[in-house]
Order: structure tokens, then sequence, then C-alpha cells
């Protein structure tokens, strides 16, 4: 059952100028996105910096208001409710930020910015004793001593500060979190032990997430599904198990192609892609894509391809090519999931 989905979700941000400070132009950081995301599921969202990436995650939980489009949380269309009436869904979802060293404030202790969020939803009775216990509870089950409470977030390393991170969105009972690159920021080791920390919260509380990121490995390994997104559009969605033998789409090989291997004999093929990213101010016609794509036809630069059904069951691709090549072959079943 999906918890969330998304329908031809948009969302352009105006940019001002003139002595007027008028609208001037905008830019299309999301384009026509649909998707969902089922109940309990991990759903991983890739690409290059400026992709649209978390500005789609920060939608998705009404951080930014979206310009069309619909956002459906279980059963209910949230994408035009006001703030007032997006309250009682605030506590539902959370967002694990990027930058464990700017989300939390310098100011206030981890009990004190914790107990904000506590009392700011009612997650607990006004017992300072119960509330205190909680939070206490809370910084165990991230890896923390419990004399944590009382330090402020500076004295901590950066994967300290995001396993607190991961404790504040916890703290109100959610059932949904965006995390947003939330081990970008962090040395290599330290991003297996917040990946696996995030694993095991996930199974114990019920979560579903939607985990942002750039790196195609960290999503094969910790994701159910994964969306591929360029320059606001998503050009495929596939399923992670044997990533490798399923992706089609030109942009999502190159991408793989650039991920570092485990195995210096086992090398995939290299796409070296060409030419640049198009401007999200001025976006071109037909497959934003084609400009950089080994596969281009002249179809690609005047007709945007519809996010299409692939071969292999729950796959779809955006590209004219491989519609066409699709359609001449016989559908294959993907295996299920151990």
């Amino acid at each position: 059952m999906a918890l969330i989905e998304v329908r031809n979700l948009v969302k352009h941000f105006p940019v001002r100028g003139g002595v007027l400070n008028r609208v001037v132009r905008k830019v299309h950081a999301v384009s026509d996105v649909t998707f969902e995301i089922k109940s309990g599921e991990i759903l991983g969202i890739v690409g290059e910096s400026g992709c649209g990436k978390s500005t789609l995650g920060k939608a998705l939980i009404r951080l930014h208001d979206v310009t069309s489009g619909q956002i459906i949380y279980e059963g209910d269309d949230i994408s035009r409710m006001s703030h007032r009436e997006l309250m009682p869904y605030r506590r539902k979802m959370q967002i694990i930020f990027q930058d464990p060293y700017s989300s939390l404030n310098p100011r206030l202790t981890i009990r004190a910015l914790l107990k904000e969020a506590i009392k700011f939803h009612g997650v607990l009775d006004d017992d300072p004793q119960s509330i205190d216990d909680y939070i206490v509870e809370l910084i165990k089950t991230v890896g923390l001593r419990a004399d944590a409470a009382d330090r402020f977030p500076h004295e901590f390393s950066g994967g300290q500060r995001q396993r607190i991170g991961i404790a504040r969105a916890l703290s109100v009972k959610p059932t949904f979190i965006v995390a947003d690159e939330p081990v970008s920021a962090l040395d290599v080791s330290v991003q297996a032990q917040v990946l696996n920390l995030m694993s095991n919260l996930k199974e114990q509380f019920g979560l579903t997430m939607l985990f942002i990121s750039h790196d195609l490995k960290v999503v094969e390994h910790f994701c159910d599904r994964v969306l591929v997104m360029y320059l606001g559009h998503v050009v495929e969605e596939l399923d992670t198990m044997n990533l490798d033998a399923q992706v089609e789409h030109p942009y999502t090989k190159a991408l793989l192609g650039a991920n570092p291997i485990d195995d210096p004999d086992d090398r995939r093929p290299l796409t070296v892609l060409k030419g640049d990213v198009p401007s999200p101010f001025d976006p071109p016609p037909g497959c934003p894509f084609a400009g950089r794509c080994p596969l281009v036809q002249d179809r690609c630069k005047c007709e945007m391809p519809p996010l299409a059904p692939s071969a292999a069951d729950g796959h779809m691709v955006a590209c004219w090519e491989i519609e066409t090549t699709n359609a001449a072959t016989p559908p294959v079943t993907a295996p299920a999931r151990a």
C-alpha cells in the first residue's frame, strides 16, 4: 500500500530583479514528477548536484510550497493545505538534514533541542521526568551515552551530530522520514555506521524513508527502489536488486560507471558524457539529457519522452531509444527480492 503518492509535481523558484522587483525568470527545480512510496520501504533518489533531489524531498514534507501537482499522504492531499491544516502531518513527516554542523542550534544543549520538538508536538504529557527519561532513551537508541544530553553540539564529532539529528527526527514518533544526503558530509568509515544505524531504526520503528544521495553505490546497498533525476525530471525508476544488470537509461549507466569498483578485475563500461548540463533557468525542449546523450535522436530534441514501463516489472525509463528497443523485445519478469 502506498503511504505517499506524488502526481505531476512541479516546483519553480521565482527570480526577481529590476527596480520594481518583478519576477524576471524562474528556476525549474522539479518538473512533472510522479511516483509513489510504499509503506515500510526505502526509496532512493540519485542524481548530480542541482538536479532537484533536495527540492523534491523538501516539497514532499511541505518545507517548500509546490507550484502545481499533488502530494497524497495517507489518502489526504496535503499539497495545498495551509500551515495550520498541516500541523497534524508535521509530526508524521520529519527530515534528517545533510549538514550536521549547521542543522543543530549551537545555543541549545541536546536535551533542550530534543525537548523543544517533543513539547511543541505534544508527544508526551507535560511531565518533566517523563520527558527527560524519553530523551535519555532516544540518545541511547542512536548510539550515544546518556551524559550527552547536557552537552552542546560543538562538543561532538560530525558522525555524533548526525546521530543527534536522527534522534531529533525520531523524537516526535514519525512514520515517514526524508534523509537528505545524511552521510555525504561524513568520513567513509562513519558513513557505514550511520547507514547501519538508520537501517536498524527503520526496522525497529517501522519507518518509511526517502533517501537522497548522489552515490548509486550507497543507494544500491541501502534502498529498495531508486529514482534517477536529471535537471528536475525522473529519467529512470527501478529496483535496486541486481542494479548493474537492470539499468537502461544512458544517464544512469554513466552514473553507475563513475562509481568506484570493489574488484579491479570486474570492470564495467565507462560512459564519458560530453557537453554541459542545461540551465535550469531555461531548460531545453524535449529530453533534458539530449545534449549529452550518446543515443540521441532527432525526436529527443523536440519531444520529452514519458516515464514508461520497461521490460522488467516496476522498471520505468524515460528514453525514446529504450522505448523503441523494448517495444520489439518480449517482457522479462524481474526476480523476486529475497
